[in-house]
């Protein structure tokens, strides 16, 4: 009795002390745990280390990206509260039947709620932190503001944070600009960004990267024989499933033809 007495008294003082989150409606986090923890570690090694972050509004983030990100962390992001309980679940029978921690379940709002305010610690209490932040963060914030703040804030090498500085540091380009298979490389390598570069990736990120277009449903298209004496036309742009907009043609080429139709995410929340 006087344990569960403890445990309550110290979920609730957990509880009372979290972070104010609601202010991320409107302000734009300028920091991280995550990155505090690099600087710190850095410091300790006696290496210095500088920060390379840049944030984008949604609007200027790769929609590509963004399907390759929903895809491989968390397909079921737009359908769930925060805590995807199937994923927990399969996450819990796997590691059962392996007999160790080989599966995660964190959804794309508990990733947050990790690297904006704790640490990659697996001990309990700081799970149950993070699913308390979760919780507000999905209260607080509309799922785009969620998933914007995500994508410029995640660790996605050594130094690199947000996939502005990412894709600036590995491709020379803006987010924006990314195509398919860059996405697909980016997305793969944040299961270990600091072991992962997609500029360079190992034959893992290449692997991870294949499964990933496969379930962003990409089928490289079959080019077609030009006609004799014609300049072969610019390839067709590849479609990219709703909930994010196709991007808009090159003025050089005609627009994507009407009635494009949404496939559904598929794929569980996580590739290993």
């Amino acid at each position: 009795m006087l344990a569960v007495l403890l445990l309550f008294s110290y979920v609730a003082y957990i509880y009372l002390t979290l972070p104010d989150v609601r202010p991320l409606a409107r302000q734009n986090p300028t920091t991280t745990a995550f990155m505090q923890l690099r600087l710190d570690e850095a410091r300790a090694a006696g290496r210095k280390l500088s920060i390379r972050h840049q944030w984008v509004p949604y609007s200027r983030i790769s929609p590509m990206l963004k399907r390759a990100v929903i895809v491989t962390e968390d397909a079921a992001f737009f359908d769930h509260d925060g805590i995807d309980l199937q994923e927990i679940k399969a996450s819990l029978e796997k590691n059962w039947e392996e007999g160790q921690f080989l599966r995660g379940a964190s959804t794309i709002t508990q990733q947050l709620a990790k690297n904006l305010y704790l640490s990659p610690s697996r001990n309990p209490m700081r799970k149950v932190t993070e699913l308390l932040i979760t919780r507000r963060l999905e209260a607080a914030l509309t799922k785009q503001r969620i998933f914007e703040i995500y994508l410029n804030m995640i660790e996605w090498g050594d130094g690199i944070f947000g996939c502005e500085a990412a894709a600036r540091a590995y491709f020379g380009k803006a987010c924006a600009n990314l195509d398919i298979q860059e996405a697909a490389l980016m997305a793969g390598a944040i299961i270990n960004p600091r072991e992962h570069s997609p500029a360079r990736p190992t034959k893992r990120l290449l692997r991870r990267q294949q499964i990933i277009l496969r379930r962003m449903q990409f089928k490289p298209p079959a080019p077609a024989p030009a006609p004799v004496n014609e300049t072969p036309s610019d390839p067709p742009l590849v479609p990219v499933p709703l909930p994010f907009p196709i991007p808009p043609p090159p003025s050089n080429t005609s627009p994507p033809p009407p009635g494009n139709k949404s496939p559904g995410f598929g794929g569980t929340g996580s590739i290993n």
